[in-house]
């Protein structure tokens, strides 16, 4: 006790006070805060799809017979035009060769009946039969002649050949339900893609009330993502979009046609397309570590007014962009929301705002973003 006396004293004596000392006045609390704006953004849907053959072409014989030859490689690229297959022409040869034997004799009697008939030698019905006859062979001869050509099985488009389901030495029959083999032409190549009524709809009802704008010139390019998630190097272009909705799906078909040089797309692949809406001039976008939710998973955010008190304010969100929101009902250009901090603060109480980016270049004044619901 006497050491302490006297240590007061000799403390008192330099001029420094023992009583405890005074705690500096309490500072506001500092969140980040992003001014809201409206600007135009391009809006998209990415909707899933699949591809398909621009042209497809499924090969059968027009004629029966025995395929002597197969002429392609399975799998290759083939030509419009290039022989696939032939069918022995021995039987249609052989059907020309006669037609064209007897058509000299029927087109002579023909002749001479027709001179004949001037003179009256002839009736009008011998000339008849004799003129019938010959017109008859002369059509025998012109179905020979397409018959000894359908035995060379040619390529009607240009594209990738499959599998033959024929080999050499077997019979055929012409128009048979089992195609022969099928051509696929893959450059350019379409991409399916649905779309439900319901979406239709929302988006139809957005251009009528002027929320949305066309794209501009280049309103009907698409892009496309494949499915391992890399992108597509070239765009396509939406052709049309179909007019009758699938009852089973409730949705409509938007076909888009890619250009496709490297074969890297084949039909049937899983893609995602990303179809172009229209223009937002007024839309409002925040980031999206500013959203939370309340009990019910209602979207809210927190905005300090004029005075610096912070306000929660209930929101109505369109979409996610990127890693932004974008807001279609509960803000207002000028209103200043809360990015960082917000755990710190309860609605009500007085805060230092400072700007969003300025926040993230302090990584010591910056909080923890609270998690939000997406």
């Amino acid at each position: 006790m006497k050491n302490l006396s006297i240590l007061c004293f000799l403390i008192a004596a330099s001029g420094v006070s023992c009583s405890r000392t005074q705690a500096p006045p309490s500072q506001l609390p500092e969140v980040t805060t992003v001014t809201v704006a409206r600007q135009p953004i391009l809006l998209t849907t990415e909707l899933p799809g699949r591809t398909s053959p621009y042209l497809i072409a499924e090969i059968r014989p027009q004629v029966n017979g025995l395929i002597q030859k197969r002429l392609f490689t399975e799998g290759s690229d083939v030509q419009a035009g290039q022989e696939l297959y032939q069918i022995d022409p021995a039987p249609f040869q052989a059907a020309l060769d006669n037609t064209k034997a007897i058509l000299p004799a029927l087109r002579s009697r023909a002749d001479r009946f027709k001179e004949a008939l001037v003179d009256k030698a002839v009736s009008q019905q011998d000339f008849d039969d004799a003129d019938a006859a010959l017109k008859q062979a002369e059509a025998a001869l012109e179905t020979a002649r397409i018959n000894l050509n359908y035995t060379h099985i040619v390529s009607p488009i240009s594209g990738r050949i499959g599998k033959s389901t024929v080999t050499d030495g077997a019979i055929v029959t012409a128009y048979q339900p089992l195609a022969l083999a099928t051509i696929q032409q893959l450059d350019p190549i379409y991409v399916d893609v649905p779309q439900s009524t319901t979406e239709l709809l929302r988006l139809q009802r957005r251009l009528e009330d002027g929320r949305l704008t066309g794209g501009g010139t280049n309103a009907n390019e698409v892009q496309l993502i494949l499915a391992d998630g890399t992108k597509y190097p070239s765009a396509g272009t939406l052709q049309f979009r179909d007019v009758s909705v699938d009852p089973t799906t409730a949705s409509v078909i938007l076909r888009a046609v890619f250009p496709n040089p490297n074969g890297v797309l084949l039909p049937g692949m899983f893609v995602r397309a990303v179809v172009k809406e229209g223009v937002n001039d007024q839309a409002i976008l925040i980031p999206q570590q500013a959203v939370s939710r309340d009990p019910k998973g209602n979207p809210m955010a927190l905005i300090v007014d004029a005075s610096g008190k912070v306000k929660q304010q209930m929101l109505s969100l369109d979409r996610a962009i990127g890693d932004q929101w974008l807001v279609s009902e509960g803000l207002a250009p000028g209103d200043q929301v809360i990015a960082e901090g917000m755990q710190k603060v309860r609605p009500g109480a007085v805060v230092k705002a400072v700007p969003f980016d300025e926040g993230r270049k302090q990584p010591g004044n910056a909080a923890t973003p609270a998690s939000t619901s997406k």
